[in-house]
This record gives C-alpha cells, sequence and structure tokens, in this order.
C-alpha cells in the first residue's frame, strides 16, 4: 500500500486529560472543541490555511480569552482534525488508502482549498490520489469502501464517483490484471463482491458503460455477489443473519428481521437491473434462484416480471429442482408455487409464437365445425395452441427461435416438474392441466411422461370424481403411448375405463401397422361384444335402445375404408364418442356417492372387459376387421 509524507517538522502535540496542546514557547490564543476533546493552539498557522476558523473566529470574537469555537459533527473525528491541524503547523502527517477519505472531507469542511492558500491540503491529497492510489486495484478499492463513511461529503467534493470510474477502468484494462482467478468468477468479481450494494451498483453501470467487458464476465460477476449476499443463491445456503454489506457493521446483527428483508430485498432488485440483455450472459438455474428469492423477499412486481421473461429465454436448460419454488402465499395450501412456473411457461409460448410468426405467418383459414379452435382430431386443444391462434399477433420482445430439439427438452421438463406437483394433497386440478396444456404439442413426441403424471395424480387423489378423472385424462393421446406405458395403463384401475378402450385400440392398431397388413372393419370382436351385451343386461331397456342407437352413430365407415391414419383418426373419433357417452349414461342421475357405491361393480366390469379384449396379437387384422358391425347392416338397409 503506497503512502505520502507531508511535512518535515517533528511532532510536538501533547495531550492533558482531555486537553490537547503543541509544545511551543509562543501562548496559545484559539480554543477549539472537538468530540469533546478542546485544542488549545495558535490562530496564525491554523487560519492562514482553514476558511471556516476565519469565519467562526470572526463570529465569536476572536476564539480566545475563554471565547470556544465548537466544531459539531466534524467529518474524521478528533483523528482527522488532528492532522488536518499538524499540516498547518509543518509537522509530518502520513497519508495512506486508510485514511486519505476522512482527511479529504475534514480538509474540505475546514475550507482548507487553494483559496485559502496556495499548495494546500486539499489539493496535495488529491494530487496522491490521482498519481498513486487511483492507479493501484488494492488501494483503489479501499479508497472507495471508506467513503461509505462519509457518503454525503463524499459524493458533495466528488471523490466517490471518481473512484468509481477509476475502478472500472481497470476492469476493463487488461493490464490492471493482479493475478489470475482460479474461480468461474471473474479475477475482480470476489473484490467487488466485499462492497455495498450502492457502491457495487454504480461500478457494475460504469463498467457496463466501457463496452469493453464481455456481457457474460458481468453476468459472473452479479452471481458471485448474489451469493456473497442472498442466502439462498448461495450454493452452500448461508443463513440469513449474515451482514448485508462488507463493512461489518455491529449493528446489523440486532437489525430486525424487517429491516434484513429489506435490505435484501433491494439488493436483489439491484442484481436484477443490472443483468445483461445478452441471452447466455447468465444462466437459467441462477435466474430461478433470483426468482426463488423475489419470491421469498416480496420483490417488485416489475423485477418478477423481468427474471419470469428472462427464463423463459433459457427454459430449455432449467432442470426440475431449479423449477420447483416453494409457495409461500397465505391463501395457497400447496407446496410449490405453480402460479409462476405458469407465468413463465406463457412467456415461453409467446416467444414460441412470435418465432413461428416471424418466419412464416400463416393465414386465418376459415373455421369448419369440425375443426373449431378448441377441437381438433376428436380430441381437445391444449391451452398454448389457442394462446398461439388468437396471440400470434402479439410480438415479443424476447423472441428468439426454439429449436425442435429444445421444445423437446422443454416438454419432458414440464411432465417432470408435473409428476412432482402431481404428489401434492392440495394441487388442484385446474392449476395441474393449465400446466400441462400450455406446452406446444409439439413439445411431447410422446406422452409418456404425461401418462406418469395423470397416474401420480390419480394415486394422490384416490377421492377424485368419474368427471374429473375424465377431465384429467384428456390431456392424454393415446396413439403417443410407448408399448410399456400401454402395458401399464391397460393394468391400471384407476384409469376411466374409456381410456383403457383407447388404450388398447390403437395398441392393437399398432400392432396391424406393423404386421403390414390391410384391416378391413365390418364387426366388433365377439369379446367386446359379449361385454357391451353383459352392460346392457345389468341396465334397464332405455339404457340399451340409447346403446343401440350410439353403435348406430359409431358405424359411420364403409366397408371398403382403408387403415390409413386419416380413416384410423375418424374411426377413433367415433369409438370413443361411443365409449365416452355409454359411461355418460350407464351413471347418468347418479352423484359422487352413487359413484363410489358402484365402485366394485365398475371395477368388475374393467376386469371382465380385459379379460374380454384379450385379443392374441397374432391375430389382429382377423379380429380388428370386426370393429364396425353395424356398417353392413346400415349399408343393407339404406338399399
Amino acid at each position: 500500500m503506497k503512502f505520502m509524507k507531508l511535512g518535515s517538522r517533528p511532532d510536538t502535540f501533547f495531550s492533558s486529560e482531555s486537553v490537547r496542546s503543541v509544545c511551543t514557547e509562543v501562548a496559545t490564543d484559539l480554543q477549539i472543541l472537538v468530540d469533546n476533546c478542546l485544542y488549545q493552539l495558535h490562530k496564525f498557522p491554523l487560519l492562514s490555511k482553514c476558511l471556516l476558523l476565519q469565519v467562526l473566529c470572526a463570529e465569536s470574537g476572536g476564539g480566545g480569552n475563554g471565547g470556544v469555537i465548537k466544531l459539531t459533527g466534524f467529518p474524521g473525528g478528533v483523528e482527522a482534525f488532528d492532522a488536518c491541524a499538524k499540516f498547518c503547523y509543518g509537522i509530518t502527517v502520513t497519508v495512506s488508502a486508510r485514511n486519505l477519505v476522512p482527511l479529504r472531507c475534514a480538509a474540505a469542511h475546514l475550507g482548507m482549498s487553494e483559496a485559502a492558500d496556495h499548495g494546500n491540503l486539499a489539493a496535495k491529497l488529491d494530487a496522491f490520489l490521482a498519481s498513486c492510489l487511483l492507479r493501484r486495484w488494492k488501494d483503489a478499492l479501499a479508497v472507495l469502501n471508506s467513503t461509505r463513511h462519509y457518503a454525503l461529503l463524499s459524493e458533495d467534493i466528488g471523490l466517490t464517483s471518481r473512484c468509481v470510474d477509476a475502478i472500472a477502468a481497470l476492469i476493463a484494462n487488461p493490464a490492471a490484471l493482479p493475478a489470475h482467478s482460479t474461480s468461474a468468477s471473474p479475477w475482480w468479481a470476489h473484490d467487488v463482491a466485499e462492497l455495498g450494494v450502492d457502491l457495487f451498483w454504480r461500478i457494475m453501470v460504469a463498467v457496463k458503460a466501457t463496452g469493453t467487458v464481455h456481457e457474460k464476465t458481468v453476468g459472473d460477476a452479479l452471481k458471485a455477489y448474489a451469493r456473497r449476499w442472498l442466502p439462498n443463491v448461495a450454493k452452500d445456503g448461508l443463513s440469513a443473519d449474515q451482514r448485508f454489506d462488507g463493512a461489518g457493521n455491529a449493528d446489523d446483527s440486532n437489525a430486525s428481521v424487517k429491516q434484513i428483508t429489506t435490505r435484501h430485498r433491494l439488493l436483489l432488485e439491484k442484481i436484477v437491473s443490472l443483468i445483461p440483455a445478452e441471452r447466455d450472459s447468465v444462466s437459467c438455474s441462477f435466474l430461478l434462484k433470483l426468482l426463488k428469492a423475489a419470491n421469498i423477499l416480496s420483490a417488485s412486481a416489475s423485477s418478477k416480471a423481468e427474471l419470469v421473461r428472462r427464463v423463459a429465454w433459457l427454459l430449455e436448460e432449467a432442470t426440475v429442482g431449479d423449477l420447483l419454488i416453494p409457495s409461500l402465499s397465505c391463501v395457497s395450501e400447496t407446496l410449490y408455487d405453480v402460479d409462476a412456473v405458469a407465468a413463465i411457461l406463457d412467456e415461453f409460448t409467446l416467444r414460441h409464437a412470435a418465432a413461428i410468426g416471424a418466419a412464416a405467418p400463416p393465414p386465418a383459414p376459415a373455421l369448419s365445425p369440425d375443426d373449431s379452435p378448441t377441437m381438433s382430431g376428436g380430441h381437445r386443444r391444449s391451452r398454448s395452441a389457442e394462446s398461439v391462434g388468437f396471440d400470434g399477433a402479439r410480438q415479443s420482445s424476447s423472441a428468439a427461435r426454439v429449436s425442435p430439439d429444445a421444445l423437446v427438452r422443454v416438454g419432458r421438463l414440464v411432465d417432470g416438474l408435473l409428476i412432482e406437483v402431481a404428489r401434492d394433497p392440495n394441487m388442484q386440478l385446474e392449476k395441474l392441466l393449465a400446466i400441462a396444456e400450455a406446452v406446444p404439442d409439439s413439445a411431447r413426441p410422446e406422452h409418456d411422461g404425461l401418462y406418469k403424471v395423470v397416474d401420480t395424480y390419480l394415486k394422490a387423489h384416490p377421492e377424485m370424481s368419474k368427471s374429473s378423472r375424465k377431465r384429467l385424462c384428456r390431456v392424454l393421446n393415446c396413439r403417443k403411448l410407448s408399448d410399456k406405458a400401454c402395458a401399464h395403463a391397460a393394468q391400471n384401475e384407476l384409469l376411466p375405463l374409456r381410456v383403457v378402450v383407447q388404450v388398447l385400440f390403437f395398441e392393437h392398431a399398432r400392432a396391424a401397422a406393423l404386421s403390414g397388413g390391410h384391416v378391413a372393419a365390418t364387426e366388433l370382436p365377439s369379446n367386446i361384444k359379449a361385454l357391451l351385451s353383459k352392460s346392457g343386461s345389468e341396465e334397464d331397456n332405455s339404457d340399451r335402445v340409447d346403446e343401440q342407437r350410439l353403435r348406430v352413430l359409431a358405424a359411420g365407415a364403409s366397408p371398403g375404408d382403408d387403415w390409413s391414419v386419416e380413416g384410423l383418426r375418424r374411426v377413433a373419433s367415433k369409438i370413443a364418442t361411443l365409449r365416452m357417452k355409454l359411461e355418460e349414461d350407464d351413471h347418468d342421475g347418479a352423484g359422487d356417492d352413487e359413484f363410489v357405491r358402484k365402485a366394485g361393480l365398475a371395477r368388475s366390469a374393467s376386469l371382465r372387459f380385459r379379460g374380454f379384449c384379450a385379443i392374441p396379437v397374432g391375430k389382429p387384422k382377423r379380429m380388428l376387421s370386426k370393429l364396425w358391425p353395424l356398417a353392413r347392416v346400415v349399408t343393407t338397409d339404406r338399399h
């Protein structure tokens, strides 16, 4: 650390109890009181260099003969005034980075400028600061750190701004590198992280203004600062009672929880405002940690919105653990804050839709009754698809092309998150479905993960009604289930019967497609006939009539239809409608209590159905060719 010596005379000051004077043959004629310490000095050396003392002496009548000049709230206290008085007497004074700020503030307070005397203390300190201290990294940081004790006066005399600009210039200059850093953070991040939030913010703004520091480096510095002072962002999980600034104030340990929260909130909002605009400047994991801290600290809505927007940029890089945001709301009893996740997914959907619209804006086709905005191919459209349709014109500032691989990663991420939140007994079905449907359909090439979500939610909520189970299972597309998932679903007692029918139907359709045959659908297999006949015998005659009517509605395919993708989709839609209507009619007028009362009967019917549907895999053509028995009858009747 550099230092400077001012003056050459030996120290002749002495103390007697609370009185401090100078040893000289000339009697003192000036008394000054500084912090309960009385100085007995001489007018000539002090008044010739201090404009303030000249004014005070004129107002008090000289300051001698019992008159005392009181310097209340003197910057730097007794030590700073003592050094200024010694400078006036020509006594040697040592100046370094540790005491330059209080001396400079004291000199400014006393008016020790060039207007009072040439080569005065203020000018000498400024010259030493500019020529030596601000050119050295450690000294410049030490000077800046000491300005926080005299914030207002240091700001008035320009001391703080000079230090900030000098430190930013050292950071931007590679030649100022003191030593290579061994961590992922830049070499200067650890030292700057010890500063208070206001000084840190000003340095980072100045660093970004230089334009020579890479934004990724700025992001690494923000991460280091957040880990230093935000407990829930630190890797080692530091407690919340750590000191907020690097000053070592003893008052922080006695501060209330409200004060600590307010300080941490200010720090968080400052960090968010400093995040560079570059997409990869900070990681998605770091942003989600900041979002969790924002929820805990009740940060401003603008800070949360900015974090949500930035997370949506990098959502494909997140993990399930990152998205598990603890819920701190007194209204909600859920374990995790799914509303924040829903907001992230909404922003991600806008990003995906804006990228698609920018690439090739699709024309608005006329909608037929079969192609309504909420129904497509017999399946309900997801909310993400609807938002793409209605909000496609909205432009998002975070629009960036989402690659197919990234889209699939997001789909897997959301499914993994839903599996975790589905275990919560207090998780509402509406919120679960909102998150599940917020992902574009192309993000899920297979629905095995979504099937695990449904199975987990059904196990965690055994009291669900029949209608709720149907709503939950509508998010599934049985065509996208793997063989393993189909085998599990066929034996799953928690699924509605119509879902099991769909699984078995598409499983055998897939087996038929693999065999390369041409399947003609003419009549239902005998085992399914037996099940339907058994179900009809257990109900009254009106139900049997409705069943026959629905069978006729389902027999819309001609005998010559091939087993194409579009033909399979039409047939699957009609059979799904038949199964849904049968179940609704079977339980028409019965509430949840009636459903629970007949649980044993439904389970036995389900077991009988699975037994009847054990179609040999080696004969898919023969069995599936009998799916529509009434088609021939209807054709005959028409003739």
